[in-house]
């Protein structure tokens, strides 16, 4: 493995001193190349504001594909495509074979979500390889957060008691970025590599319905021949396509900065329990340290702007306490979801920072939010979470309930100190100049504005209805 460098000041410097393979977005062990980033005199890494990584890659064979006429493919004529392209399997074949049945220019766009630096490495010269006219990245991990990841945290939103959304928040961003650029580009039609089988095909979709219904979608997976990832390497092979995996490892990922997925192989057999190598973020809770970590998290109006004390921005906040809580073995899970399109399936998330961030925001919230309210919040939180899944981003009824969300959390505002410990997340204390707690009310030992007399007429005329209930039994028939 090269040596991975960072630009320091001008000065070329040993990554190990400044970033961890964490911040980096994978284990150190696993960046191939040699990998330069320009680091702010602040010391944050200036990828937030723009692109700066250069990855030096292997070069690619251009793929042996025959130029397709330009009057006609084999399923059609479309002028120019935009497609979602990660330089994973599904995207990489797709390149080849919009050509052959389109006859078109595939323009590849590539979204910067905070996944795996190494899925960013040549990413340029693998879609161009593939039979792609260019590559165009943009860098949306501040409008991830901020826009998206954040309004799901303040709302609640977890899908089906354990998924925190993390795929299905970002499908709706890249989209958006896919429709902004075909408009730029002048493309008649999108494209994405989502497997027919799944939610995320929806997630695109109705975001470009919503956004420019005029442009065609194209989505391979519901057209093509290929019936699985064995066939989608054989046509990789045979086009000369560069992949990243092979037919020993098949497992299906989504890496963004919010978590890590897993999907696929043996975890399509539910006796399986997940194979120990196949966690590639987070550590095995039981190699976890033996001594707990304490973290304050700081809280504005229901969404986090600090920890230990430190102000940060939302993606270096995010970004900091995905390493804390890796380090900790937080944040996995492993379960059954419900899809969208009517079957069941399984995945396996890491989510290490968001896992710590939901914890502390529910705990807050206890604090500073009344029953009736919460009971409200936590109803809708569910719709919400629902809303997000089925890929109904821009859907109305989802805006309207985050205005409510927004308007709710007002006053949650305050800290919130967890201990992660061998995987876990607890709290171990709750600040807010907002609390609804008051210790001169509800200690057992002082109290004059509340009496220990008042409760017995409070629990007469509460439990009125079930005294009624109960005496209407006692009555001879």
């Amino acid at each position: 493995m090269a040596q991975a460098s960072i630009l320091y000041h001008d000065k070329v410097c040993c990554a190990r001193k400044f970033l961890s393979g964490y911040q980096l977005g994978a284990r150190t062990g696993e960046l191939h190349g040699n990998v330069y980033a320009v680091i702010s005199k602040d010391g944050s890494d200036s990828r937030a504001h723009k692109q700066v990584v250069r990855a030096v890659s292997p070069s690619y064979k251009v793929s042996e594909i025959s130029e397709t006429s330009k009057d006609k493919g084999l399923r059609g004529k479309l002028n120019k495509i935009v497609l979602a392209y990660s330089g994973g399997l599904d995207t990489s074949v797709i390149v080849p074979w919009l050509r052959e049945n389109y006859g078109c220019e595939v323009i590849c766009f590539t979204g910067d979500v905070g996944q795996n630096i190494k899925e960013l490495e040549g990413l340029e010269a693998k879609a161009k390889a593939s039979g792609a006219s260019q590559l165009i990245v943009k860098d949306l991990k501040e409008e991830l957060v901020k826009d998206y990841i954040f309004p799901c945290l303040r709302a609640g939103a977890i899908y089906e008691r354990k998924y925190l959304l993390g795929t299905s928040m970002t499908r709706p961003l890249i989209a958006k970025a896919l429709v902004n650029i075909a408009k730029e580009v002048n493309a008649d039609a999108v494209a994405h590599g989502c497997t027919a089988k799944g939610s995320d095909q929806v997630c695109f979709e109705l975001t470009v319905y919503a956004l420019n219904p005029t442009l065609k979608v194209v989505a391979p997976w519901r057209e093509w021949d290929i019936r699985s990832r064995e066939d989608a390497i054989d046509y990789a092979l045979k086009h000369n396509v560069p992949v990243p995996v092979t037919k020993k490892s098949i497992y299906s990922r989504d890496w963004n900065l919010w978590h890590l997925s897993h999907e696929g192989d043996i975890l399509e057999d539910l006796t399986n329990e997940p194979e120990k190598d196949m966690y590639m973020w987070t550590l095995d809770p039981e190699d976890a340290p033996n001594k707990p970590e304490f973290v304050e998290i700081g809280f504005v109006s229901g969404l986090p702007v600090s920890v230990n004390g430190k102000v940060l921005t939302p993606v270096s906040l995010i970004s900091e306490l995905n390493q804390i809580g890796a380090r900790h073995g937080v944040g996995r899970v492993d379960m059954i979801e419900n899809r969208i399109v009517g079957m069941k399936g399984r995945g396996v998330y890491e989510t290490p920072g968001g896992t710590i961030l939901f914890t502390a925001a529910r705990e807050l919230e206890a604090l500073t939010l009344d029953r009736e309210t919460m009971q409200v919040k936590d109803s809708l939180a569910l719709k919400y979470a629902e809303l997000v899944f089925a890929g109904r981003w821009f859907d109305p009824l989802r805006e309207s309930m985050d205005a409510f969300m927004e308007k709710i959390t007002e006053t949650t505002t305050g800290s919130v100190t967890v201990k992660l410990y061998k995987g876990s997340v607890s709290v171990t204390s709750w600040k807010s100049p907002y609390s609804l707690y008051r210790r001169d009310i509800s200690s057992f030992e002082t109290g004059d504005m509340y009496r220990n007399s008042d409760a017995a007429g409070f629990t007469r005329v509460y439990g009125l209805p079930i005294w009624i209930r109960g005496a209407m039994r006692l009555r001879p028939q």
